[in-house]
């Protein structure tokens, strides 16, 4: 007998296609999927590679996939372009060069595409890993899957590490299907743990060749892309709204309380209806129709969502 309980509306909720993972008129691209979690994130693996990855795959990403290919913000789009470069069934393994160069969001939006299509329940979690290769505790902004299993509840996943290049490269000592709460800090642990004083906030974010990118706004960030995604809007990273999003200089102590009541909910053990009821209800938290993309290579640009 199953040993986890999920309550059949959160089970229904997160077993359904988002507009943003849902593969629409290109579903029968899915009839051949297996149904074990692994191998879907196997399977998404082999289809993408990250646009970091390219000297690690002995690839040369060319210029125009490396700047527009993660800009492509749902499922659909996503398996067009894999399909045009190469129209083989979706569980044959790519070569560098037919692939969708994308981030660890499109990783994960797929491999939860694929299990919200068998019928997994699985959402999307934004937060901070400490597992790639940067010293001094530093913890890097990332995006992994959750998945529910019957005998264990609520799982993470990481399908960018289901290639063992990958885990070979940095060293992973853990199984990619079960990664350790320690080794990923959902985003609202993350913030628990910087306003109690056991982290700096510097050592949460993304180093960049212009600099870093860290600190207290973009944790509080990553809260507002988690919590959107526990409620199954999966936007871009770079989608930017909300209040402090402007950086640390806009953490007033009002936001910072904002920020704790929203950790309550985009945490380890999620409260489903906090978490649904605190985004509909709060204008500063909830992802409007209309987002700043603050494209990495593209520049700045207002997007209308679906």
């Amino acid at each position: 007998m199953p040993s986890a309980r999920l309550a059949p509306d959160v089970a229904a909720f997160y077993a359904t296609q988002s507009a943003f993972s849902d593969p629409g008129e290109l579903t029968p691209l899915y009839a051949d999927l297996p149904t074990d979690p692994a191998q879907l994130a196997r399977i998404a693996r082999d289809l993408l590679i990250h646009r970091v990855e390219g000297e690690l795959y002995r690839y040369d990403i060319p210029q125009d996939r490396l700047h527009n290919d993660a800009e492509t913000r749902y499922i659909d789009d996503i398996l067009r372009i894999i399909t045009e470069r190469n129209d083989a069934p979706l569980a044959q393994r790519r070569e560098p060069a037919d692939r969708f160069v994308g981030v660890c969001r499109d990783f994960t939006l797929l491999h939860c595409s694929f299990l919200r299509h068998v019928g997994i329940p699985a959402r999307l979690r934004s937060g901070f890993a400490d597992y790639w290769g940067f010293d001094g505790g530093f913890h890097v902004d990332h995006v992994v899957t959750e998945y529910w299993d019957d005998e264990r509840g609520w799982l993470l996943a990481d399908a960018q590490l289901a290639d063992p290049l990958v885990t070979d490269r940095f060293k992973i000592d853990f199984d990619p299907m079960d990664v350790p709460r320690d080794r990923f800090l959902v985003a609202g642990s993350a913030w628990r743990t910087i306003r109690a004083g056991e982290a700096d906030a510097k050592t949460f974010g993304l180093h960049l060749p212009d600099g870093p990118l860290v600190g207290e706004w973009f944790v509080a960030g990553n809260i507002r892309l988690d919590l959107a995604a526990l409620n199954k809007i999966e936007t871009l990273l770079w989608d930017v709204w909300g209040v402090g999003a402007g950086g640390d200089g806009e953490m007033t102590d009002e936001i910072r309380e904002l920020y704790d009541q929203a950790s309550l909910v985009a945490c380890d053990d999620v409260p489903f209806e906090e978490a649904r009821k605190l985004f509909a209800e709060n204008d500063g938290l909830r992802t409007p129709k209309t987002v700043l993309s603050m494209a990495p290579f593209n520049g700045h640009s207002h997007v209308t969502l679906r």
